[in-house]
C-alpha cells in the first residue's frame, strides 16, 4: 500500500525524488479508472469498461482477467502503447484540503524518493520554490482531477438515457470458463435507436465519442488473453527466460497477423481463451539476450 506523505518545505528541502524506471508499483491493479480526455488514445490498445461506483458509472481500463494481476506490466515494464494517466503522475497524488484546496503529496514508500546518488530531482529549488518537475506534476494531476468531474458529468448523461449493459466476459482457461462481473459497456443497440432529442442531450453532454471510444476498445480485450497465453508458454516451456519476454514483440507480430475488422464489437469479444492458442509460433524469438550475455 502507498504511504502518501504532504510536501513540505520543512519535510522536503533536504531530500530529492528520481523518476519511474519501474511501473512494478501497478502490477496488482486489474483495472485502473480513466478520464474522458484520455479515452481516443487508450481505445486503441486498452480494453476500456466502466464500472459503477456508488451509483456513478466510471470508464477504467481493464487490466488484467483475475484479481491482483495487471497483464500490461511484465518485469516492470509498461507493454501496451499507451499508459493510463492514473499513473504518470506517480509519485505523487493529490490530497483534498479545506474546501476546495488540493495539496500535492508524494507515496514515501515508492522508493523514489530519499536523499543521495540517484535521487536527482530535488523538491525545492535554491530559492526555496517548488522546483519547476514539482510544479508540473501538480499541473498535471490537477488536470486529471477536473477531467474527472467532466468525465463524471458525461457518465450521468449516458446513465440518463440507460446507455449501460452488463459486459458478460467470460475466461476459457484450462480449468473450465469463468465470468468477470461488475464490468459494464455501451448498448450499443440502444444508442443506435435513441430519438432525436435523447441524441441530441448525449451530443451535447459530450457522451458520443465515450460511448464510441468504449465500443472500438472492446476488441482489445483478447490482447490480455494472448498476453497471458504466451507468458504462460514461456513459464513452462523456457522457465529460465521468464524474466526476458519480449512482450512488445509478442504483440506487434500479433498485431500484424490480424485481418481487418469492421469497428463494431463482435460477438467474441465477450470471451477470452487463455487455455490455447491458434496459430503458435516460435517462443525463443520473442526473448531478449540479458544484458551480460
Amino acid at each position: 500500500m502507498p504511504r502518501y506523505e504532504l510536501i513540505t518545505k520543512s519535510g522536503f528541502a533536504a531530500q530529492a525524488w528520481r523518476r519511474v524506471d519501474s511501473y512494478a508499483f501497478a502490477a496488482t491493479d486489474a483495472v485502473a479508472p480513466l478520464v474522458v480526455q484520455e479515452l481516443a488514445k487508450a481505445c486503441v490498445s486498452l480494453p476500456i469498461a466502466f464500472i459503477r461506483q456508488n451509483d456513478v458509472f466510471v470508464p477504467h481500463a481493464v487490466q488484467g482477467l483475475e484479481p491482483g494481476r495487471n497483464l500490461f506490466v511484465v518485469n516492470g515494464k509498461w507493454v501496451a502503447p499507451y499508459t493510463p494517466a492514473a499513473y504518470r503522475g506517480y509519485p505523487f497524488a493529490l490530497a483534498q484540503g479545506d474546501g476546495d484546496d488540493l495539496h500535492l503529496c508524494v507515496d514515501m514508500d515508492s522508493g523514489l524518493v530519499g536523499a543521495g546518488e540517484g535521487f536527482d530531482q530535488p523538491f525545492f529549488d535554491d530559492a526555496g520554490e517548488a522546483a519547476q518537475p514539482v510544479k508540473d506534476a501538480l499541473n498535471f494531476l490537477q488536470q486529471i482531477h477536473r477531467n474527472r468531474a467532466v468525465t463524471q458529468r458525461v457518465c450521468a448523461a449516458l446513465a440518463a438515457e440507460d446507455l449501460f449493459q452488463p459486459w458478460p466476459l467470460k475466461v476459457q482457461g484450462p480449468d473450465g470458463e469463468r465470468r468477470i462481473d461488475g464490468l459494464f459497456r455501451i448498448d450499443e443497440a440502444c444508442l443506435n435507436s435513441l430519438d432525436a432529442d435523447a441524441l441530441h442531450r448525449v451530443q451535447q453532454a459530450g457522451g458520443l465519442p465515450v460511448a464510441y471510444c468504449q465500443l472500438i476498445s472492446m476488441s482489445n480485450i483478447q490482447t490480455l488473453g494472448l498476453i497471458q497465453r504466451k507468458l504462460a508458454e514461456v513459464k513452462t516451456r523456457m522457465p529460465e527466460m521468464s524474466d526476458q519476454i519480449d512482450v512488445d514483440g509478442i504483440l506487434q507480430r500479433h498485431k500484424s497477423s490480424l485481418p481487418e475488422q469492421d469497428l463494431a464489437p463482435a460477438e467474441n469479444d465477450n470471451v477470452v481463451n487463455i487455455a490455447a492458442d491458434e496459430g503458435d509460433f516460435d517462443l525463443s524469438a520473442f526473448v531478449k539476450p540479458r544484458q551480460n550475455d
